[in-house]
């Protein structure tokens, strides 16, 4: 069942998504070489919880954490652990939130300034990818049409593997609501989306094949050929006049500017 939010339910999303938004700047501002997931997810969590919110994610179908931390070839649902990120490293942070009732889900990929070039790259075609969704996503079209943009983008236009077994989602008082939000397909085709319906985009991009494999902590998704992936995610509104995102990377955006150790990744859309 899909469910449809009126105006208030939709400002009340917005206010999770825009602590979860919060929350990813501030990480923005305490990444450095040399810091660990478990000392981030510890910081997340309190951040979160001064500002009134709870941790979305932490034992949602008993997942240990606050955020999804993925580095390098880690897909999503990379568990937070003690060893220290480098200055080659990318690092996809997934982060919910559960305040007044309703959810935020949120996802940035960051990088440290020793990061290749063709790696940058793949975060640029992935955040690009997102915004291109996020334009169809608008009352009258179809869940394809989001799909079907972002996969012709990153995987005709620039050879990248998109992952199928992972896609976006409805949200709002709950955490995954339908309908899934492929990132792949055909336009034209799935559900219409229609006024009122409140769903994540999240294109999961490698910078080689599609195929990914999972490890035996039951959670972790990495390629299966050992090569990057970048997760960018908005959260966002199907309105009559356009998509209306409820998410904020421009924060982000701006805390990334004030740290000398991240790359910026912000992009002209």
């Amino acid at each position: 069942m899909i469910f449809y939010k009126t105006n208030e339910e939709i400002e009340l999303i917005r206010e999770s998504n825009l602590l979860v938004s919060k929350t990813l700047a501030y990480i923005a501002g305490i990444l450095k070489v040399g810091i660990d997931g478990k000392t981030i997810d510890k910081e997340a969590e309190t951040f979160i919880r001064d500002h009134n919110g709870i941790p979305g994610f932490k034992g949602y179908h008993g997942f240990p954490a606050t955020l999804c931390l993925s580095i390098n070839e880690a897909v999503v649902h990379g568990i937070p652990n003690d060893k220290p990120l480098g200055s080659k490293d990318i690092i996809s942070v997934d982060c919910g939130v559960l305040l007044n009732g309703y959810f935020g889900d949120s996802a940035f990929t960051f990088g440290f300034n020793e990061v290749d070039e063709e790696v940058r790259k793949l975060m640029r075609v992935t955040r690009t990818s997102l915004m291109m969704g996020i334009e169809e996503a608008k009352a009258g079209n179809r869940v394809g049409d989001i799909s079907y943009a972002v996969q012709n983008y990153c995987e005709r236009e620039h050879q990248y593997g998109v992952v199928r077994e992972l896609v976006g989602h409805g949200l709002g008082k709950n955490l995954h609501e339908e309908p899934e939000i492929p990132n792949f397909g055909q336009r034209g085709r799935g559900p219409v989306l229609k006024e009122g319906l409140v769903i994540c985009i999240e294109p999961m991009i490698n910078l080689g094949a599609k195929g990914v494999r999972q490890l035996n902590d039951g959670w972790t998704i990495l390629t299966k050929d050992g090569k990057p992936s970048a997760h960018y995610e908005h959260c966002v509104a199907i309105r009559k006049e356009g998509p209306d995102i409820l998410s904020n990377h421009d924060i982000i955006d701006e805390a990334i500017k004030n740290n000398p150790e991240i790359i910026d990744i912000s992009i002209n859309f």
